[in-house]
């Protein structure tokens, strides 16, 4: 059986909302929901929280592993080579690639895309990529899934900086084998990911309007 690990990116240091993370949301922090959301997924066997060896970012360590969650820290700017020490570490096969600054990520979503990877020789699945032209789904519910052996290409062969931060631009432009899973309607246009204090408000409203205790909630887009 391949392992599949789901790595998460976390830091303190955004430049737009500084501490997003560990903001508030109906009683726990953002970060505490992203793994709790993406601990629903029928297909990941461990979590993993990236952040970086920064002391700001000793708080998300601690918050990580309270909600259960594996940490790896290592570099604040090479996210590439942080992801892939991360996935090295975990003995991960299969990389689900998920931001933290998405507390509305869908597991039913991620489940879809996880199982399109799983059933093909796909070098990387996504309901989102680089490019605007094959995004169907809001952002902030963004996941690519890949396979470790591709993410060691990557971490091997990349070498412009935008390559290194981002973390999978060069399997885009470097492989015909990508396949965008889309939704039938477009809902691109909607901004459900956390950058900026409004969206933190929009996301604030709609956790009170729909979260329950011990209910997951999604957002039925079908």
């Amino acid at each position: 059986m391949k392992k599949v690990v789901a790595i998460i990116q976390a830091r303190m240091g955004s430049t737009r909302l500084p501490g997003k993370v560990m903001k508030n949301l109906c009683g726990k922090t953002v970060l505490a929901h992203d793994i709790e959301r993406v601990r629903q997924s029928k297909y990941i066997d461990e979590i993993v929280i990236a952040t970086t060896k920064f002391k700001e970012d000793d708080i998300i360590l601690r918050e990580a592993l309270e909600n259960g969650a594996k940490v790896y820290r290592g570099s604040e700017d090479d996210v590439l080579r942080r992801y892939y020490e991360a996935a090295k570490e975990n003995k991960a096969d299969v990389i689900v690639r998920i931001t933290s600054d998405c507390p509305l990520i869908d597991p039913f979503i991620v489940d879809e895309v996880i199982k399109v990877y799983l059933n093909s020789n796909y070098d990387l699945v996504t309901n989102a990529g680089i490019y605007p032209e094959n995004r169907t789904y809001p952002r902030g519910l963004d996941v690519e899934v890949f396979s470790f052996d591709i993410l060691k290409k990557a971490f091997q062969e990349a070498k412009e900086m935008y390559q290194r931060e981002h973390v999978t631009p060069f399997i885009y432009e470097n492989s015909k084998n990508i396949y965008y899973y889309k939704n039938d309607i477009d809902y691109s246009k909607y901004r459900w990911t956390l950058d900026t204090e409004e969206d933190y408000k929009l996301i604030e409203i709609i956790y009170k309007s729909f979260i329950k205790e011990s209910i997951i909630f999604i957002l039925m887009i079908f």
